[in-house]
Order: C-alpha cells, then sequence, then structure tokens
C-alpha cells in the first residue's frame, strides 16, 4: 500500500502526479524543479540558488512525510549544461556532511517549464 504525500511548502505538482509517494519503508520524491513555493515561480540565475531551493522543497516533503534529507539514500540530478555540475556538488557537499547518499547527475537537454536542474529523491521512512 501507498499513500501520497502532499505539503504546501514545497511547490505544487506540474503535472499529473504526487510530491512524494510513501510505500512501505520508502518515500519516493518526485522531480523538483526550482519553483518558489510561496509565488509558484520559476527561479532562474544562479545555479546553487536553484539547487538549494530545490533541495528546501525536498525536504519539506521529507518533513510531511515523517523523514528528513539525513534518511535521503539516493538522488537523481538532472542538469542542463553539465558545466554547472561542480557549482551542483559544492551545494551537495554543504547539504550532505559525512555520508553522501547515492547520486547520479543526467545531463538533458529540456526539463519542465525550462528549468536548468530538477532533482528526484528516494529516502527512508521513519
Amino acid at each position: 500500500m501507498s499513500v501520497a504525500i502532499i505539503t504546501e511548502e514545497a511547490p505544487l505538482p506540474v503535472g499529473h502526479y504526487s510530491q512524494a509517494v510513501k510505500a512501505g519503508n520508502f518515500i519516493f520524491v518526485s522531480g523538483q524543479i526550482p519553483i518558489n513555493p510561496k509565488i509558484g515561480e520559476l527561479v532562474e540565475g544562479d545555479i546553487k540558488i536553484q539547487t538549494r531551493l530545490i533541495l528546501r522543497s525536498i525536504e519539506a516533503i521529507l518533513k510531511a512525510g515523517d523523514s528528513s534529507l539525513s534518511k535521503v539514500v539516493k538522488l537523481t540530478v538532472f542538469i542542463r549544461g553539465l558545466s554547472n555540475f561542480s557549482k551542483v556538488n559544492a551545494v551537495f557537499a554543504e547539504i550532505f556532511v559525512g555520508e553522501p547518499p547515492a547520486r547520479e547527475v543526467v545531463g538533458v537537454k529540456e526539463l519542465p517549464k525550462d528549468a536548468e536542474i530538477e532533482i528526484s529523491a528516494v529516502a527512508l521512512a521513519n
């Protein structure tokens, strides 16, 4: 059995999907793009700011599911322009101290709403 997770502290979905789904001992967070949840608009500009905003959204979704960033076991990053990889990686190093979760970074041509970056996560449920 699975349960959808939704919070207004993170951007609402831009399509027909849940922000996250809790299934068994895991929470699967849908891909998040850098949308400011207060105004519902895409944040452009500095990729570090966008990455931090996305991770805050993921954190809010996980909190709504009784989990946290410290419980993340896997991240998937989709990025337009792998030249920004080092900047994104630097933000991950700030936020995921100690043993970081598993992760892959995939260079893509396009993302929803013409975003520069999208991140999804899998975390352990409490």
